[in-house]
């Protein structure tokens, strides 16, 4: 292997990640005419065409994307080993990625980010807020957040928050207007606020009661892509929304937003953290999971 190679592959990683030579070499502390210099003698060197390139936009070509699926576990693990130098002697300190959905994100994480970062001074934390379950290696990250039953068997993994329950909401104003449903299946008879994922997939409201189960696509006026849109139109009225129960607790507490269903609203598997058994446990990690992992 040419190790000299090594830096102009970390920039062509950072060139597909960043979709642009713009960005990576913002990201990379170096010019524009850098990154595009060490691309172009990395694709002489190789022979092939990484980067399909035009005027405005940079694509990875079906030879990058092969390059890419080997290299970037690479550089992974090349992280882990200079994150091991730093935390020589279990001092905490590091990077830490970790890949968790926009829910956990906000609602989980987000209000103690900050006296994490006071207590871990040491670790810089980074959170990739993506829905689709990646594989964590593939891409780079140290661990990932979902729920319990989107798991893979081949990871470990820890409890991150007790059971999440579902609410079915609406204003009382909208109630006042429109019959409170008593069975899942009136509900298509209301405007439900529906929610689509990065995956373009619409989710289809669940429903449990007595062993029974349901789903439905519901109809509505509105489809959103982001839990924090859902929560601000159930709140100006604009229909019934499936809403985690951390998404507004004191809007419901308040009387602000208004259950309906809650027999037919069992609870999901709590949020776990999960990483890769072959990977020995960094001390970053184990502070993040000691500090964010749900106690009884």
């Amino acid at each position: 292997m040419d190790r000299s190679r090594l830096p102009q592959l970390a920039i062509f990683a950072t060139v597909a990640a960043s979709g642009g030579f713009r960005g990576a070499a913002k990201e990379l502390g170096i010019a524009p005419s850098a990154v595009s210099h060490a691309i172009s003698s990395l694709e002489q060197s190789l022979g092939v065409r990484l980067l399909a390139r035009t005027t405005r936009s940079v694509a990875v070509t079906e030879e990058g994307a092969l390059l890419l699926k080997r290299l970037r576990p690479a550089l992974g693990e090349i992280d882990l080993a200079l994150d091991a130098v730093k935390e020589a002697n279990n001092r905490v300190a590091g990077n830490l990625r970790l890949s968790v959905p926009p829910f956990a994100a906000h609602w989980l994480l987000g209000p103690r980010l900050a006296a994490f970062s006071e207590a871990y001074p040491g670790v810089t934390l980074e959170l990739r807020v993506e829905e689709p379950f990646n594989d964590i290696v593939a891409t780079g990250v140290d661990a990932g957040m979902r729920l319990g039953e989107s798991l893979e068997p081949d990871m470990i993994a820890v409890r991150m928050s007790d059971a999440i329950s579902a609410s079915i909401v609406a204003t009382p104003a909208y109630f006042e207007n429109h019959a409170v449903p008593r069975h899942p299946r009136d509900l298509l008879d209301h405007l439900c606020i529906r929610r689509r994922f990065s995956s373009g997939r619409v989710y289809r409201w669940e429903f449990e009661k007595d062993g029974e189960e349901i789903v439905l696509d519901v109809n509505g006026p509105l489809i959103l892509g982001d839990d924090r849109l859902v929560v601000e139109a159930v709140l100006g009225g604009a229909g019934v929304a499936f809403l985690l129960q951390h998404m507004a607790p004191e809007a419901i507490a308040q009387g602000r937003l208004r259950r309906v269903l809650e027999d037919w609203c069992a609870p999901f598997p709590g949020v776990y953290l999960y990483y890769p058994s072959r990977r020995q446990m960094r001390p970053a990690l184990r502070a993040f999971i000691d500090f964010f992992k749900f106690t009884i």
